[in-house]
């Protein structure tokens, strides 16, 4: 049986999260903002890098991400 793993995207830098724009179920494309991050008073918009559908988001709004921790997971 064939599966894919689901495409990950992760937090580049320690950060609070802002906002959250996309929940499962969700269709995202290259360049869509999945979610507003903020480090040292700059809002960092995170990308989707691989076009899918959002499968899990792994924080929410007020949290705070260490650099490498998985943010969203994807499946194409």
């Amino acid at each position: 049986m064939n599966r894919r793993t689901p495409t990950t995207i992760a937090a580049e830098m320690v950060a609070n999260v802002m906002s959250v724009g996309v929940q499962p179920g969700d269709k995202v494309a290259v360049g869509d903002t999945v979610m507003l991050l903020e480090s040292m008073k700059m809002e960092i918009p995170v990308l989707a890098e691989t076009p899918g559908t959002v499968v899990a988001v792994k924080v929410a709004t007020g949290d705070v991400v260490q650099e490498g921790d998985i943010l969203v997971e994807l499946s194409a």
